[in-house]
């Protein structure tokens, strides 16, 4: 999991606007890295957070994947002790997002919380950009590490459950893996509910 904080002054946001920023699931990898460095530039501050599997695992031991990335988010918040605070909310419920949020802040933050507000305004987009870029780089990182294609680390990639499969089939790796992951655990119970039958 990586998430991004962005921090930059109001006059500011036209430059984001003249570059070019918006979401990056609607930017190529390319234009991605482009504006990466841009961003980066005229930013006061940023935070880019990579959450390990590991981490994540432990995490999930009391807290459930929203209140992670809401912990993760009031990290950054913290830190920046920024004016306003704009978050693309992970769940439906952004005000029950929003109070999992403001609960945990120890800054005079006003968070505007919204669905896709990565598509909405700028200075999300322009986080959104560091987050996928640095996610892209870490699952490249990976792919040198185990010398296999892993494709995108998502559930509807069939390369990624190959290779979750692949690890969990060979006990290799295994630290890459994410086993609170429900795609992971499903995979886990096939195995185990193969190895009964064969028994």
């Amino acid at each position: 999991m990586v998430i991004a904080g962005l921090l930059i002054e109001e006059k500011d946001l036209s430059s984001l606007e003249a570059m070019g920023v918006k979401d990056s699931k609607l930017l190529t990898p390319k234009r991605r890295e482009e504006l990466y460095h841009k961003i980066k530039e005229i930013a006061k501050d940023y935070i880019i957070l990579n959450v390990s599997a590991k981490e994540i695992d432990n995490l999930r031991k009391r807290l459930n994947l929203n209140q992670i990335e809401a912990k993760k988010i009031v990290e950054i918040i913290n830190a920046m002790k920024a004016d306003k605070a704009f978050i693309d909310a992970p769940q439906v419920s952004t005000l029950k997002f929003k109070r999992l949020l403001q609960a945990q802040l120890t800054v005079n933050t006003k968070l505007t919380v919204e669905n896709y507000a990565d598509a909405t305004y700028l200075v999300c987009s322009a986080a959104s950009i560091l987050a996928k870029v640095n996610r892209d780089r870490a699952i490249e990182e990976i792919k040198q590490k185990v010398n296999y294609d892993i494709g995108v680390g998502y559930s509807h990639d069939s390369r990624s459950i190959e290779f979750v499969n692949k690890c969990l089939k060979e006990k290799k790796h295994l630290d890459l893996i994410r086993h609170s992951w429900i795609t992971v655990i499903d995979l886990k119970n096939k195995k185990e509910q193969k190895t009964l039958k064969e028994y």
